[in-house]
This record gives structure tokens, C-alpha cells and sequence, in this order.
């Protein structure tokens, strides 16, 4: 999917407000941007997510979480997804080397 047609199908579902493909660009490329509770509704309607997924993963990216939030609810949901992977991503290599600094 092309960052455009990402664009038109990520629409806030309560505002209607949709991101620029430049805005879905710089997010894709990891560039600064400003998360939004309408960014966060736009992104998990794209995706086909439920919104709480996609808030948990704008938390873990944003502020990050400590071992005892993510033993439940959509914090660990994305963390097992997260951890689906062939190999661990960065973000799931991080929350664990904190988990076991935590220990």
C-alpha cells in the first residue's frame, strides 16, 4: 500500500480527520511528528486494528512501559505481538533488556 492510498483509508472515525501522506511518510521513516488521539483512531482504522492496540503502540514508542503494565491488556497484546516476530524488532529488544534491568 502506498503511502497515499494509506492516507485515504486512515480516517479518525469521530472527527473524519485523515493524515497527509507526508505525515504517513514521515511516521513510516521515523521521523518527528506529534501523536494525536485523531492520529492514533486514523492509524488503527488504516491498519484495521482496534484503536486500543494502537494507542499501546504510540504509548510503548512515546513513553515505553515498565514490566508490570504490560502483563495485561493491550500493552501485552502488542508486546506478544510484537514478540510474533522471526526475530525480536528493536522496541520488543528494548522493553526486554528493561525488564531485565528491572529484575
Amino acid at each position: 500500500m502506498s503511502t497515499r492510498e494509506f492516507a485515504a483509508a486512515a480516517v479518525d472515525p469521530e472527527t473524519g480527520w485523515t493524515p497527509s501522506k507526508s505525515l504517513v511518510a514521515k511516521i513510516i521513516s521515523g521521523q518527528g511528528y506529534n501523536v494525536t488521539p485523531q492520529l492514533v483512531s486514523a492509524i488503527a482504522a488504516g491498519l484495521e486494528l482496534d484503536r486500543e492496540i494502537v494507542e499501546a503502540a504510540a504509548h510503548l514508542q512515546v513513553i515505553g512501559y515498565t514490566s508490570v503494565q504490560l502483563t495485561k491488556g493491550a500493552p501485552a497484546t502488542l508486546i506478544r505481538l510484537i514478540g510474533a516476530e522471526d526475530e525480536p524488532t528493536e522496541k520488543a529488544q528494548e522493553v526486554a533488556d528493561r525488564w531485565g534491568a528491572e529484575e
